[in-house]
């Protein structure tokens, strides 16, 4: 395994204000505060209940699909889909630029088109494409947040989903509307909704980082809290053992 602080250019300069906060980080990865830290502008602001499910949804069955997601750092929202019940795979991953550009070093300059982005590979029996978007909108991302994810700047942190058919464009953009509707969020909802160009596998470095460094400070801070949102708020799609990517190839 690399170490990450050499190949995350963000990481170096958050590290020293991370340990500052380390006491207090570990207050709040305990109980439902947990969910606190996951909705904030400038700061964690009290984070709202699980959102509505979707009134539009895909119909269930009839195969494998894949839902592409961006909410932020991959790290994170990699690790929440590896604990949702009915997802096969999870990929931290690159979407929104074109393929000669999709690499760490690159992406990190905002200037690529590149979301950090992950690949879901989920059983429409088991859970809708709306479900997973209901879980993105409640624990994985703050949807209302422009120009990044609190605490990391810059466009290849936003928030954005990219559909694979007019069916997730559909359901996509009606759930926005909706949750628009009934001022689910303090601010309108910010998430983009773009056609999938194509998603490419972030390097293997970044891959299961949450499960394999629950101790890193950002981890702790910052993504962990978002994992226990997940079985707090959601606990019907949660589940305990995670589905890991290395190693793995695409259902």
């Amino acid at each position: 395994m690399a170490d990450t602080s050499l190949h995350k250019p963000s990481l170096a300069h958050r590290a020293t204000r991370l340990a500052l906060i380390a006491g207090a980080a570990a207050a709040v990865i305990v109980g439902i505060g947990l969910a606190q830290g996951v909705h904030g502008q400038s700061g964690p602001p009290a984070a709202p209940a699980a959102v509505a499910a979707p009134l539009v949804d895909t119909a269930s069955g009839g195969g494998l699909q894949t839902a592409v997601l961006s909410g932020g750092c991959f790290w994170g929202v990699q690790g929440v889909f590896e604990h949702v019940r009915g997802v096969r795979q999870v990929l931290a991953g690159y979407a929104g630029g074109a393929g000669v550009t999709a690499n760490y070093d690159l992406v990190s300059t905002g200037t690529t088109g590149h979301a950090e982005s992950v690949q879901i590979v989920f059983d429409p029996a088991q859970i809708s494409y709306g479900e997973i978007l209901r879980i993105f909108f409640s624990v994985a991302t703050d949807p209302t947040q422009v120009g990044g994810q609190y605490p990391d700047e810059g466009s290849q942190y936003r928030s954005e989903i990219f559909y694979t058919s007019d069916t997730q464009r559909n359901v996509a953009q009606r759930y926005i509307s909706q949750l628009d509707a009934a001022k689910a969020f303090s601010r309108p909802i910010a998430t983009r909704v773009d056609a999938l160009t194509g998603f490419f596998r972030a390097e293997a470095y970044h891959q299961d980082y949450l499960e394999l460094h629950p101790e890193q400070p950002y981890i702790a801070t910052y993504d962990l809290p978002k994992v226990a949102a997940l079985k707090a708020l959601l606990p019907a799609d949660y589940r305990a053992a995670p589905v890991l990517a290395l190693g793995s190839d695409t259902p």
